[in-house]
């Protein structure tokens, strides 16, 4: 039972978020006059003698005192005496682990955020540097049209962007103190509880004492923002995984961010990318555990409720090591523009712009100049040549309509310049994304 029971070995990591829920309530008490001014000063001090202790010795494994509250209150014990009994007026290890864990959640999330700050100014860097680089774009992981590196990198920067708009909400949404809701039904203390949660840096309390004790959506809301940041560090990592591959030969991984064979010397293995991809499913796994536990929990606090904090300490252990390496091989990779080049000019990737000339230029309708167009690629194909080393009359066999001026569209480095529609890959349109990227930032920082 002990062992069942007893969550130390895991909650201990909250003691700091203990440490300041305890020292607020005992602050509020005193200024309320529930505990006598002396006795919570004596009991702040003793707090801060704990945490020192924490600090400098570790939190140890105690089971026989099974949680971080109330091996905090053993330890307030040792330092004081007996007027550590008081600390716990007017609260219940309910209402505090909601706090100390709301608290924990917070300071993840900030943690995160100057993460993904850090990796958005790897992909920044690089995109700034690659910004003409051209390179094939994919669909289906087929040939499909030439774009720049620049571009392809400014993408992950949009979703890396949208993963810090989900963590902000979500650390708006949960920042309310449940501090004062006691076990289930609140107290009949004079509390402040407004007070509390300023101490704390909370917005406020929270309103419903049955829902303050039981809720977790907090957790959840991290684990989901967890979650689908990890799904694009994963799409990233695989794609680093495919490009440092030597039929690709895209990016050529440092030393520092690969690792070698066991038996084969030639080898640099894209180990670190590998792991990324693979803890965005241990990550997606801590959010489907989470929600199996909460699923079917009456109101208010069930010792289920204990299970929450693994899944969400394991996912921010392993979404922070994703993204330091993400940044790591972002910031380190040669990328070979040569390699990329050749391939965009071999699959045909210009053939839509040979459709929109014959569009634009000859008022051929769409579906016409697509089947031209198809003509067109099958032709160089079988010439084994790019299309836009077609002879014009090759071309002109093929649709009267054509003439030499489609030999200005049919380049890749042609076809990149002409995509200037706003969120296009032209080199103009990805320097003005960076250059809007960059002033964000800055008033960001304001």
């Amino acid at each position: 039972m002990r062992e069942i029971n007893a969550s130390i070995p895991f909650d201990k990591r909250m003691w700091r978020q203990d440490i300041r829920g305890s020292q607020a309530h005992v602050a509020m008490l005193g200024k309320q006059g529930i505990v006598a001014a002396k006795d919570a000063e004596w009991i702040a001090d003793g707090l801060a003698q704990v945490a020192d202790a924490f600090e400098a010795e570790g939190v140890p494994d105690d089971l026989a005192l099974e949680d971080i509250h109330m091996l905090t209150e053993a330890r307030l014990s040792e330092k004081i005496g007996p007027v550590a009994g008081r600390l716990h007026t007017a609260r219940s290890r309910n209402d505090q682990v909601a706090t100390d864990f709301r608290l924990w959640v917070r300071d993840a999330i900030d943690q995160v955020e100057a993460a993904l700050d850090a990796f958005q100014e790897a992909l920044l860097m690089r995109a700034e540097e690659h910004a003409a680089t051209v390179m094939p774009g994919f669909t289906h992981l087929q040939s499909a049209q030439p774009v720049t590196l620049g571009h392809h990198l400014m993408a992950y920067y949009e979703m890396i962007g949208r993963d810090r708009s989900r963590f902000a909400d979500a650390r708006a949404r949960m920042n309310l103190c449940p501090l004062g809701s006691a076990a289930l039904a609140g107290t009949g203390f004079p509390l402040d509880r407004e007070a509390t949660a300023g101490a704390l840096g909370f917005d406020g309390p929270t309103r419903n004492s049955l829902d303050s004790v039981s809720d977790r959506d907090f957790a959840l809301e991290y684990l989901t923002c967890a979650s689908q940041c990890a799904l694009h560090l994963s799409r990233l990592a695989e794609e680093f995984v495919i490009w440092a591959s030597q039929p690709f030969g895209f990016v050529s991984l440092s030393d520092q961010w690969s690792t070698g064979s066991s038996i084969m010397p030639q080898k640099r293995n894209p180990d670190a990318a590998e792991l990324v991809r693979g803890h965005s499913g241990r990550i997606t796994g801590a959010l489907m555990s989470l929600m199996m536990t909460m699923k079917g929990l009456p109101l208010a606090y069930s010792k289920d409720m204990q299970d929450d904090k693994p899944p969400v300490f394991e996912a921010h252990d392993l979404l922070g090591l994703s993204i330091a390496a993400m940044t790591g091989m972002v910031e380190s990779a040669t990328f070979r523009e040569a390699r990329m080049r050749a391939a965009a000019e071999a699959g045909f990737s210009t053939a839509t712009d040979l459709a929109d000339w014959l569009v634009r230029e000859a008022g051929v309708p769409f579906r016409e100049a697509h089947h031209i167009t198809g003509r067109a690629v099958a032709k160089a194909e079988a010439e084994n040549l790019r299309l836009d080393q077609l002879p014009l009359d090759a071309l002109q066999a093929i649709d009267a309509r054509i003439d030499g001026r489609v030999y200005d569209v049919l380049s890749v480095d042609a076809s990149v310049s002409s995509r200037t529609s706003f969120g296009g890959t032209s080199p103009m349109r990805v320097r003005e994304a960076i250059a809007a990227a960059r002033a964000a930032r800055e008033e960001n920082e304001r």
